[in-house]
């Protein structure tokens, strides 16, 4: 009865039934099965309950739904009805235009969505499609999707295993589980109850999970759960349920679009109620009211913002980082925290030998080997890798790397094999804790190798090799022995004993018993997935730039810790900063909340833990990137601010769920993708000084004359200027390379926006001295000069086209000086300038078109008044800036230099 109510809970997802402390015989029977396996009428009624073994597909969008989603943009919904007021008022070229830019981020967003396969569809493809099953007390091979609770499934080497199992048979069956687990080594799976319900995923030794796969030896188990209900499946439901969060760009393009319109709406109200006061013509003050409207709306911004984003994802691309969401190219430039799997992505992946112990001595890897020492025999001949045909080794990554060790230490491991043909075997299990080879010697006998488990095998010895000779092994060299293979492990060291013995025959009976005894011992060696080089020089960089690395693996704590402090995350001499995931399960939301900056690393965690240490930072105000190769990422990746899979190593689950996919897997790469972002966000900072600038410039010039009663711009120059100044210099200043002190300020997060570090102070004085200008020119025109009105608007709308591209070389720094920045270096900028310079001036310098746009023809001296009066604009603001860098309000508003924490 309580096997049943276990089932039944099982069934309704209440509760997570905890296989893996119940005996086989309690296994089988909650799930009412046996070692035959089911029957065919019960697999039909169980299908029927359980539905088929796979993943659940997400409802999919089309491309018509991801085209109209881009229109819900806060601004972009402002430039439409910004279109529709340009054509209501009759310029139906303007309203075409803004509508070309709409329709055109629409479609650049749609297709930067569309380029990337959804991740749970990945997760499928990831399903083992065969599977071996018992049916009926007869083995059949059948399609994985129809696999229900109660099957019994046959593994062997070389598998994906179909669906969450129950282990009953393992004959040293290893099973590689580092894209669910994070552990970087197969594990060694055995039958025995775990005694701790509470046990980590990684701890579960009986237990076999869907989508892994088999490395080593073959064994059975009843299949626990299937489909959604398998602990990958788990890892697709969250996938489906976390939810998308805007971007920091995203937020600031809605904060600015609403604050604007506002804005502009008081704006428009207040000169066109002016207006009518003064002179009662209710139609021309509705033309020019809503003319300055569309002019003040930066219309261009979002295409802008979308082409300086497609730039920088070029640029990004040659050099390995890949965007796939654009947004991204500017969130990555926010990060104030990257948490990073450490498998694969801060480490190799890839077992190495770090130290080797012989004469009584811990050697580096890379010394010299002692030739008369016995251990890199063991070490090769105990050893079930294989060179495919293009020399690359397969096999175990343990064995693996043994081979590797023997190859860079100039063994002809071929050679070796072929002169010591193995003759028999007793293979590695879980109880015994090693393996033995018996080969033929060369020059007669029998040469016997072993490796294992120092505890265990050290016992098997009787004698030791030492300076080429044999002695009898004693008591104090046990003792040494194990001090020195402590002393390995505390450096989170894998470590395998290694020893031999020779016979004059051939074992008779290849059994623990008879061989594995009298054994010489002939060294330990030290293995480690090793750091990568590449990751802790980018991590010291991240750190001097004010980013905070964290370490979030399911690998266990003493390898975390050692990888960190190798990696300068922890301190060398640190205590602390390291958490479980048993700890963390201990720990509420909110505890962990207000604890989680104590913390730099977190070990044997499980998905779900990975997605709560992502929020508790998030719940921070934080900028969080999460980086990740393994399936057991891919829902933190999706909860993080940017998510950063690897192209090489990382599944397709995990690039799916990823935001920037690094195509080298290098962890350096980020740092030269952080630098990008903030690159792209300066660049976009620099368009929103110019474009707001421009703005406020033609706005005080249209409301300050219609106070005074002055006709200085028709709607059509408004227009006008605003379509030709805009687009070119604001693109093009989103090529703008990046400042040279651009990583070493704090990361701005998500409390900066398009207008902070001193730029809507800026804009606010450039925009009144642009106005200031143009109103000065008609004031001189006429009350001085005393021209006609149409010279006087001419002039006034030549002065104010020609100040906002002068201005232009203004917005390239908010505080420096042009003249230590290039000024001209940036050569689409200058194309830029010369092409909108042509624009503008064209229309009163050719004829036929200046009729159109209301223009007169303008004298030499009238020409040299204008430019004069519009390039005064860049020694002004030379001499603001100049006088701000000196009283300190530059330093007030620009961000201050980031803390090294590395000190």
């Amino acid at each position: 009865m309580k096997e049943e109510l276990l089932l039944e809970e099982d069934k309704q997802k209440n509760k997570v039934v905890p296989y893996y402390t119940m005996t086989d015989d309690q296994v089988l029977k909650s799930l009412k099965s046996d070692h035959q396996g089911l029957t065919s009428e019960e697999v039909k009624a169980r299908l029927s309950e359980f539905g088929l073994n796979a993943l659940e597909e997400g409802e999919r969008r089309t491309l018509v739904q991801k085209f109209f989603d881009q229109f819900k943009d806060f601004m972009i919904i402002v430039l439409l009805v910004a279109a529709v007021i340009s054509g209501v008022i009759g310029e139906v070229s303007d309203a075409i235009i803004i509508l070309l830019v709409v329709i055109l981020n629409a479609m650049l967003g749609v297709f930067q969505e569309a380029k990337a396969e959804e991740a749970i569809n990945a997760l499928k493809k990831m399903a083992s499609p065969t599977a071996h099953v018992l049916r009926d007390g007869h083995t059949v091979s059948i399609n994985s999707e129809e696999i229900v609770p109660g099957d019994i499934v046959l593994l062997e080497a070389g598998d994906v295993v179909p669906a969450d199992l129950r282990l009953l048979e393992s004959n040293s069956i290893k099973i590689e589980e580092s894209a669910l687990t994070g552990e970087s080594v197969p594990v060694n799976k055995d039958i025995t109850v775990i005694g701790d319900e509470d046990a980590d995923l990684g701890d579960r030794k009986n237990m076999a999970y869907s989508s892994t796969n088999v490395t080593y030896g073959r064994g059975s188990g009843v299949v626990t759960s299937t489909g959604m209900r398998t602990e990958v499946g788990k890892i697709a439901n969250m996938l489906a349920n976390t939810e998308e969060k805007k971007t920091p760009l995203q937020k600031n393009q809605d904060a600015l679009g609403r604050w604007l319109t506002i804005l502009i709406l008081i704006i428009a109200v207040v000169i066109f109620g002016i207006g009518l006061l003064r002179d009662g013509d209710t139609v021309r003050m509705l033309l020019i009211a809503i003319s300055i409207a569309v002019a003040a709306i930066p219309e261009g911004l979002p295409a802008i913002t979308t082409i300086i984003l497609a730039l920088g994802t070029q640029k990004m691309a040659s050099r390995n980082a890949l965007v796939r969401k654009l947004p991204a190219v500017e969130t990555l430039g926010g990060t104030e925290v990257i948490c990073s799997d450490k498998t694969g992505t801060l480490t190799l992946n890839q077992m190495t030998v770090e130290k080797i112990v012989y004469d009584d001595q811990i050697h580096d890897a890379d010394d010299a080997i002692d030739p008369k020492n016995h251990a890199l025999n063991a070490m090769i001949l105990a050893n079930d890798s294989k060179l495919d045909q293009n020399n690359k080794l397969i096999g175990d990554p343990t064995e693996t790397a043994l081979v590797q060790f023997g190859i860079d230490h100039k063994i002809d491991v071929p050679a070796l094999l072929k002169k010591w043909p193995r003759v028999g075997e007793i293979p590695f299990d879980s109880t015994r804790k090693m393996m033995s080879t018996v080969h033929q010697d060369p020059e007669g006998g029998f040469f016997i190798a072993v490796k294992g488990a120092p505890d265990a095998l050290i016992d098997r010895c009787t004698q030791i090799e030492e300076n080429g000779q044999v002695r009898e092994l004693t008591a104090a060299d046990h003792d040494r022995i194990l001090s020195l293979n402590h002393e390995m492990a505390t450096q989170a060291l894998r470590v395998l004993a290694l020893a031999y013995k020779t016979t004059d025959t051939k074992p008779t009976e290849l059994e623990s018993d008879a061989v594995e005894n009298g054994l010489v011992f002939a060294g330990l060696v030290g293995m480690i997935d090793p750091e990568r080089q590449e990751a802790a020089d980018a991590i010291a960089v991240a750190k001097k730039a004010g980013i905070r690395t964290i370490m979030i693996t399911g690998d266990h704590k003493a390898t975390a810790t050692a990888i960190a402090k190798r990696l300068g995350i922890l301190q060398p001499n640190q205590i602390g900063g390291v958490l479980t995931g048993a700890e963390l399960n201990k720990m509420s939301d909110a505890q962990l909340k207000k604890d989680v900056e104590k913390y730099s690393v977190y070990a044997r965690v499980s998905p779900e833990h990975k997605v709560r240490i992502v929020e508790a930072w998030q719940s921070h105000d934080k900028v969080v990137s999460m980086t990740g190769d393994g399936v057991n990422d891919a829902p933190s990746l999706k909860a993080a601010d940017i998510g950063v899979g690897m192209g090489i190593t990382g599944t397709e689950v995990s690039k799916g769920a990823s935001d920037m996919v690094l195509a080298d897997d290098n962890f350096q790469t980020i740092v030269v993708a952080v630098e990008e972002g903030r690159r792209v966000f300066a660049n976009i900072q620099k368009s929103v000084q110019y474009l707001l600038s421009a703005n406020l410039g033609e706005v005080m010039t249209m409301f300050v004359a219609t106070m005074f009663g002055w006709t200085i711009l028709e709607p059509i120059h408004i227009l006008w200027i605003n379509l030709v100044t805009d687009v070119f210099p604001a693109v093009a200043l989103g090529l703008e390379e990046a400042e040279s002190d651009i990583m070493e300020h704090q990361p701005r997060g998500n409390t900066s926006n398009f207008l902070s570090n001193g730029v809507l102070p800026s804009i606010l004085y450039q925009g009144f001295l642009e106005g200031g200008l143009t109103l000065f020119m008609y004031w001189y025109v006429t009350a001085i000069k005393d021209e006609p009105i149409p010279v006087a608007e001419t002039m006034a709308f030549a002065t104010l086209g020609l100040i906002q591209l002068a201005h232009a070389f203004n917005t390239k720094s908010v505080f420096k000086s042009i003249f230590s920045i290039k000024p001209f270096g940036n050569k689409q900028f200058n194309y830029a300038i010369l092409l909108s310079g042509f624009m503008l001036l064209g229309v009163i310098l050719i004829p036929g078109i200046k009729d159109f746009f209301e223009v007169e023809t303008l004298n030499a001296v009238e020409w040299f008044e204008v430019t004069i009066t519009a390039f005064a604009i860049i020694p002004i603001v030379e001499i603001i800036k100049l006088i701000l860098r000196k009283t300190g309000v530059a330093d007030h508003y620009e961000k201050a230099k980031a803390v090294d924490l590395t000190e």
